[in-house]
């Protein structure tokens, strides 16, 4: 058992000062005031500490296979270098072969996060369309634990789908009680677009924000939303990086259709200045799509998050070492898209949302765990409450440190928020009540992360069912 005594316990529908006590199964006993210290207690002093529900990453990609390299974090070094930022569990995706199954692919990626460090769950992705999607999606939803699917609108020729693909797929989701995932950004105009770049002798990083204008995104954005309008169904867009893409899911939200946004904590503290650098490598390793944007869709994305029309928080976490992203010398459309951020986002968003007063603590947890757990169905994660899994983080609000590749944990050789100074870190990290991380000293345990199973069936999904059968007036369908 661990009692945490003195903190001032952080959810996101409110703060009180107590004690939180973690069973040997790694449960959430009690959380009172002035509890006693059971028989053989560790006790963890929290005082001047914030103890909030560990954070979830809802949008990784670990040892990920992705145009000619493969990710440099794998499932552990990607979660241990998590557990030092605070987050506690991941949702990854498994990523099929085009006209590959989805089941087998599931059970690769199973064999492949089981030396995780902490919890994982997946989002599978649609790639085709056949009668063996539609089954396996079934089989999936109702015997595998998975309750979302991903789609990507871009990346032509290799993992991008068509209209008709997302209306059969969003569909059979719908019928499942599982939610879909979209990348959106139009993958017929980048692809157009990358090649007239190509043709006019465009060929470095600054190409790629050129190739993935604000407006291929808020096109795509509006389009899935009106796919998903026409079938009734839930959508949840990732990594949400304009004004233009948050403005369709905030017209869609008024409307009452049910959209949700996530957006990366990278795309809210760095534009697109990153792209104009001399230094080919630095470009470079900046290059992620969506890409990132003119400083001014930063204010949209606060506002977003402040207003609740963009509701999680994730990182896209898919990194390359220098020789992958050197891959791309001479053509920008061979640079594989990914940056690291799974260590810092929760320092980030504290840095630049709390301490720069966009931010509540409550909303900060919010945005970083519980509505990630509500959206996705992890029923045991996102909250400090009796008979949650005991994933905490012991936050000091204001301890400060310099963010540099030469310290950080992520298995990578550069960081994109190198140097930025940032106060608000992780003291202590538990993970079902075992500590994985305590004042600078990382103890992740190779193996100890536990697959996430999830029903189907989500409070989205059931919201909208009650909406059509009782003829709402706000029903989209």
């Amino acid at each position: 058992m661990k009692l945490i005594r003195g903190g001032t316990v952080v959810n996101g529908d409110g703060s009180t000062t107590a004690d939180v006590l973690c069973g040997d199964d790694g449960v959430i006993l009690k959380v009172a005031s002035g509890l006693e210290i059971p028989s053989g207690c560790d006790v963890l002093d929290a005082g001047g500490l914030l103890v909030m529900p560990g954070g979830i990453d809802p949008h990784t990609h670990m040892e990920m296979p992705f145009m000619g390299s493969t990710s440099s974090d794998d499932f552990y070094t990607g979660t241990a270098a998590g557990l030092a930022g605070g987050t506690t569990s991941i949702i990854d995706f498994v990523i099929p072969e085009v006209g590959g199954s989805l089941v087998e692919a599931w059970k690769l990626w199973r064999n492949k996060a089981e030396k995780a460090a902490s919890d994982y769950a997946f989002h599978v992705a649609v790639t085709h369309w056949d009668e063996r999607v539609h089954e396996e999606m079934g089989i999936l939803a109702r015997d595998c634990g998975v309750s979302s699917f991903k789609h990507f609108m871009a990346y032509k020729g290799a993992l991008m789908v068509d209209d008709g693909v997302l209306l059969n797929s969003v569909s059979r989701a719908m019928e499942l009680g599982a939610l879909c995932n979209i990348h959106a950004e139009n993958g017929d105009a980048v692809a157009w677009m990358q090649a007239d770049l190509l043709a006019k002798g465009m060929k470095g990083p600054a190409a790629h924000p050129a190739s993935r204008p604000p407006s291929v995104e808020g096109e795509a954005t509006q389009r899935v939303i009106a796919i998903a309008g026409l079938i009734g169904a839930p959508i949840y867009i990732v990594h949400v990086s304009t004004e233009d893409a948050t403005a369709a899911i905030t017209r869609a939200r008024a409307a009452g259709q049910r959209v949700y946004g996530e957006v990366l904590a990278q795309h809210l503290v760095i534009d697109d200045s990153v792209y104009q650098s001399d230094n080919w490598l630095s470009a470079a390793q900046h290059v992620m799509s969506p890409p990132f944007r003119p400083k001014h869709h930063q204010k949209a994305l606060w506002a977003g998050l402040v207003s609740g029309q963009l509701q999680t928080t994730a990182t896209d976490h898919c990194c390359f070492c220098a020789p992958q992203k050197m891959n791309g010398k001479d053509d920008f459309t061979k640079i594989p898209n990914g940056t690291p951020g799974i260590e810092d986002r929760m320092s980030v968003l504290w840095h630049h949302g709390v301490r720069a007063g966009y931010l509540t603590p409550e909303e900060f947890v919010k945005i970083t765990s519980t509505n990630t757990a509500d959206i996705f169905g992890m029923t045991s994660k996102g909250r400090i409450v009796e008979g949650a899994d005991a994933d905490i983080v012991l936050w000091d609000p204001e301890a400060t440190r310099t963010v540099s590749a030469a310290t950080h944990h992520q298995n990578v050789d550069y960081n994109v928020y190198e140097g930025m100074t940032l106060t608000g870190l992780a003291h202590t990290t538990l993970m079902r009540g075992d500590i994985a991380w305590k004042e600078g000293d990382l103890r992740a345990t190779r193996g100890a992360g536990r697959y996430v199973s999830r029903k189907s069936g989500g409070s989205a999904v059931d919201a909208l069912k009650r909406q059509m059968a009782g003829k709402n007036p706000l029903s989209v369908a």
